[in-house]
């Protein structure tokens, strides 16, 4: 088969719901992909952040395999011998008494908001049904009915409605505007959710500052604080969580995609028992939350977190990143920004040229990127990455630019 017979049966019987760059990949390996016709690429994507640790880690992938061959699902109808394990092992490692594990970074989302409601009527009094939840602009926080209820942007909620009410917007990146909410409406406001970069938003870092004064308010208000770290944590920003670099400690916090390394799906919010344990049996659930796969998985990656200093090697490759991208000559490039390992180029559009044709030509030069948003380039290769391949990507990527600029 052809690239495009591929694309043309997934076309043919699969729902549109996505526009993938033109490119079929059939294998991966560390920072790389090859696709069918085995070209080598460098994954400046990472699937959105899953794969911090490296495609096919042989050490997730080794726990993985191990593990189905014994158990791989019991339900939460009984114990099994690798969920206690794997609780005890991340509640440590990130510093709460309770996880609960669910599979998706949108379960884990709709998770935190229920907790958050639950908390907000036993233990802050608010009037049952009547508890709010603040959230930013530009939020991106999945594709469920009551996630996208909370969205400003129209191509996640446009034709989707009636919505889930409860939800307050302010703008991000502007403490003064939780201030005046709290101020107004702080009785009935059970918690504020917020990603600490906004990755799906074009890696939109807010201001020193931002995070420490929201959580600041957010305790003068009896108000949880509830850090999105999905794409943002496990190490990508050069931090183990992006909330580190204000030394803020989140109520709750919700965490996927690397916590898995990008092999299989895995979930989680943890909290401590104030929170946690407003939730009784019967209340929430999943039938492959927790299952044993996804535990064995789980901690050999974050095994490998700290193993490997991808944190750290994150924080470097990032600033070197940036570095040599604001070296490259283009008038289509109009800002660059980031942290860590989680970066974006804005694109000024040239002659009709576009982001998607940056991308497009990217490909062609053997680094895969994707733009967001129409016209923000969003760079984020695994965390392994070193110095040598930085260098020769941006190479590429510079190359890229000069041809589509031109």
């Amino acid at each position: 088969m052809k690239p495009q017979d591929y694309i043309d049966r997934e076309n043919r019987y699969g729902s549109h719901n996505y526009h993938p760059l033109p490119v079929v990949l059939e294998r991966g390996e560390g920072i790389y992909l090859w696709d069918v016709e085995r070209k080598r690429y460098y994954d400046f994507l990472s699937s959105y952040s899953a794969v911090n640790q490296g495609h096919c880690h042989p050490k997730i992938v080794n726990a993985m395999t191990r593990q189905s061959a014994m158990l791989t699902l019991t339900s939460r109808a009984f114990y099994n011998n690798v969920l206690g394990e794997y609780e005890e092992y991340v509640t440590k490692y990130f510093g709460y008494d309770k996880v609960l594990p669910m599979n998706t970074g949108a379960e884990a989302d709709e998770t935190a908001l229920k907790l958050a409601r639950r908390w907000g009527y036993l233990k802050k009094g608010i009037p049952e049904n009547e508890a709010i939840i603040v959230v930013c602009d530009g939020n991106f926080h999945g594709r469920t009915i009551t996630i996208v209820s909370m969205s400003t942007d129209p191509e996640s909620y446009g034709g989707f409605g009636p919505f889930t009410p409860g939800f307050v917007k302010i703008p991000y990146n502007d403490a003064n505007a939780l201030e005046k909410v709290l101020n107004e409406q702080g009785a009935k406001v059970a918690a504020f959710l917020v990603e600490p970069i906004q990755g799906e938003a074009g890696v939109y870092v807010p201001d020193d500052g931002y995070l420490k004064r929201c959580y600041d308010l957010c305790k003068k208000h009896s108000v949880l604080f509830i850090a999105d770290e999905i794409q943002t944590g496990i190490a990508r920003t050069g931090k183990m969580l992006a909330c580190e670099h204000e030394d803020v400690r989140p109520d709750m916090l919700v965490l996927g995609k690397a916590i898995s390394g990008g092999v299989f799906p895995v979930s989680a919010v943890l909290a401590d028992d104030d929170i946690m344990l407003t939730i009784k049996p019967g209340e929430h659930g999943s039938t492959f939350g927790g299952n044993p796969v996804a535990c064995r998985v789980a901690i050999a990656a974050l095994e490998i977190v700290k193993e490997e200093s991808l944190a750290e090697n994150a924080m470097r490759m990032g600033e070197l990143f940036r570095k040599k991208m604001s070296e490259v000559k283009s008038n289509m490039i109009e800002l660059i920004r980031g942290k860590g390992l989680l970066n974006a180029v804005v694109i000024r559009n040239k002659n009709g040229k576009t982001a998607w044709d940056v991308c497009m030509e990217m490909k062609e030069q053997g680094v895969l990127a994707k733009p967001t948003h129409g016209n923000i380039i969003r760079f984020a290769p695994p965390l392994i990455i070193m110095k040598n391949e930085i260098l020769d990507a941006v190479d590429r990527i510079a190359r890229a630019f000069e041809i589509v600029g031109r």
